[in-house]
């Protein structure tokens, strides 16, 4: 039986994760990458270059394909990406991902688009939205809500009952306690301690985390 062609979005140290997971979960056959940094033609991790966003219905129509997933690692160019291929193709859709070694609990949503790593652990009754990426070794618990284009860095724990934020990016190794909330468009930096709720557009860390200053939407924090 023939698998279901998708397309990747991008090539850097992060489509480089997501084409070995779609690889190692052996439901998708990739036929090329789109990106617009590398010439058309190029060979990247054995996958040629197609085009960029732009030669997108062109793509589409020629190797009969209207899938794909956005190997971007920054959350806020995620969305922009994503936003670019809805405006030249409405109708295409996203795949998700996830590693063979992923635990996923009854009960969890995994949203279009989204990656989730080696190792990562996700409980019960938990919903992962659109666009979302979860690194190697992450734990979500039960009843959570990482909503679209969120990220769990790796080795990241959670409690349970935890609402992480549109666009939010949780750092290395972060802690975050039972039922908190930490708002949207925010950063919080790797090895911090949450245990009271983080605000909308801001950058916290430390043991415990604290807020250190205000941030603005799309600011780089990798």
């Amino acid at each position: 039986m023939s698998k279901e062609k998708i397309l990747v979005f991008g090539a850097s140290g992060h489509a480089q994760y997501t084409i070995d997971i779609i690889e190692q979960e052996g439901i998708y056959d990739i036929i090329g990458i789109i990106d617009s940094n590398i010439e058309k033609g190029t060979i990247y991790e054995s996958y040629k270059i197609l085009g960029s966003v732009e030669d997108l219905l062109e793509i589409m129509a020629f190797h009969k394909v209207n899938k794909g997933i956005i190997g971007i690692g920054d959350n806020y160019t995620r969305y922009l990406k994503a936003t670019a291929i809805h405006k030249v193709a409405p109708e295409f859709s996203f795949v998700s991902a996830v590693h063979p070694t992923a635990i996923v609990s009854k009960n969890v949503t995994i949203g279009d688009g989204s990656l989730i790593m080696a190792g990562v652990i996700i409980t019960n009754d938990t919903t992962i939205g659109k666009h979302c990426f979860i690194a190697t070794k992450a734990s979500l618990a039960h009843h959570s809500l990482l909503n679209n284009f969120s990220s769990l860095g790796p080795g990241v724990t959670t409690g349970g009952n935890v609402t992480i934020g549109y666009c939010t990016a949780i750092g290395l190794g972060v802690n975050i306690l039972h039922g908190k909330t930490i708002g949207i468009h925010s950063v919080v930096g790797a090895g911090a301690l949450v245990f009271k709720d983080i605000e909308d557009y801001v950058v916290a860390y430390g043991t415990p985390a604290i807020t250190v200053r205000q941030r603005e939407k799309g600011e780089k924090y990798m």
